[in-house]
């Protein structure tokens, strides 16, 4: 047991959250943690603009890891080692108190993510891990034991090691990894917002409307969900969500495509004609710019009409079975082409990294390199926006610290 030493590369939620609990779990083992950047958890302190979106109030675990395109399975076992209900615990047992908003997503109390920063950095000098700044490893060599090497020089040796980088936008920079015998899917943004260049649709910025079916033309994927229009195009959780599943198959088309818009998914095209004729007898004499049968902004409501040619002075018993077949297409079906993409305010988010059949699912262990441990987004795992990626942070840091815990003492109680 004498010592034992983990180095974990990489200063955000996986590998802090790693650090602590390791340095927590087993008092003995001497835990550093090395971070590039003059900041920890930079991350966290932007999230939920400032607020950090700590995890989300989902406790079905099979229903929670479908919300993760890729590592749907990965998620599974790790949910139920550490999933939301023990990330409520685990902060609250630290006196930091989440509240649910309505949406599901989950923040500290204080709406202010330096209370989380603040939580972890007490837990790393309650358990004495060494924080180093500006150290950036740019080689892990294995033989008996790790040796890990950063740019200035400096050489550690440890007998763990726990790569937390989080995601790289560009596969090269995985190469000191590649070395330790891993391989990489190909990293590709995920979480981004549609860039319309549909001069009308802008001067709707700001509207929101809840919900939405969102789809790609071409593609079976559908999402349903709160839908953004903003200055640059197509925003909010539906599109975000859309992006993510949708990755891969967005970046090899270069960020171009058309996408399609249910505005009303409680209808279908036959159950919107049943009920035509009735708002026509209902609605008679007015003018159909001026009566919405439905809880759309009427700026949007004119867009679409507009869309489907419909004059201003058009009433309800005046319009055309073309018009009536034409808004009536529109509604369940806008098409709007996109080009090009837009990162989603701070964050980014990416889906590749360290494949996953080469990490245990119950350990987050290399099944190549014994004592080499992976957290967060450096594996090809992501989530959707709304506290996801920030639980399998938590949720896989944990994993890896009783793993690699035990391995320091079996008899460890984990």
């Amino acid at each position: 047991m004498k010592n034992k030493k983990l180095i974990v590369v990489g200063g955000g939620a996986a590998g802090f959250f790693c650090a602590i609990n390791a340095a927590r779990i087993q008092p003995d083992l001497e835990v550093i943690l090395l971070e590039k950047s003059a900041r920890y958890l930079s991350k966290v302190r932007i999230s939920g603009g400032g607020r950090c979106n700590v995890t989300h109030a989902c406790f079905d675990v099979d229903a929670m890891s479908k919300l993760y395109p890729r590592g749907a399975r990965l998620m599974k076992n790790l949910l139920h080692q550490f999933g939301p209900h023990e990330t409520i615990q685990w902060f609250q047992e630290r006196g930091v108190e989440l509240v649910t908003e309505a949406d599901g997503r989950m923040f500290p109390s204080t709406n202010d993510a330096q209370t989380i920063v603040d939580c972890l950095i007490r837990d790393a000098e309650k358990y004495r891990v060494k924080l180093l700044l500006h150290q950036e490893v740019i080689a892990v060599e294995k033989e008996n034991t790790f040796t890990v090497f950063t740019a200035d020089g400096n050489k550690m040796t440890a007998d763990f090691v726990l790569i937390a980088t989080g995601g790289y936008p560009k596969a090269e920079q995985f190469s000191w990894i590649l070395k330790l015998g891993h391989t990489i899917e190909s990293p590709v943004p995920s979480l981004f917002t549609f860039n319309v260049p549909d001069p009308e649709l802008r001067k709707l910025m700001g509207i929101s409307v809840d919900p939405v079916r969102i789809s790609l033309v071409g593609n079976k994927l559908q999402v349903v969900g709160p839908l953004l229009i903003t200055h640059w195009g197509i925003s909010g959780p539906a599109a975000l969500r859309l992006s993510a599943f949708a990755a891969r198959e967005l970046s090899e088309k270069s960020y171009t495509g058309k996408l399609s818009i249910h505005w009303l998914p409680d209808y279908n095209e036959s159950t919107l004609r049943a009920q035509w004729q009735e708002w026509r007898k209902q609605y008679g004499g007015q003018k159909v710019y001026l009566r919405c049968p439905f809880t759309l902004p009427s700026r949007l409501w004119h867009y679409l009409l507009l869309r489907a040619t419909i004059p201003e002075t058009r009433t309800w018993a005046e319009i055309t079975s073309r018009e009536q077949n034409q808004l009536i297409a529109i509604l369940v079906g806008t098409e709007l082409e996109f080009k090009g993409k837009t990162t989603f305010k701070e964050e980014f988010v990416t889906c590749g990294g360290i494949a996953l059949k080469e990490i245990h699912p119950s350990t987050m262990e290399s099944k190549i390199q014994p004592g080499l441990y992976f957290g967060g987004e450096v594996v090809d795992v992501d989530g959707v926006t709304g506290g996801f990626n920030f639980q399998h942070a938590w949720a896989s840091g944990w994993v890896a610290a009783n793993s690699i815990a035990a391995a320091c003492n079996k008899k460890a109680s984990v």
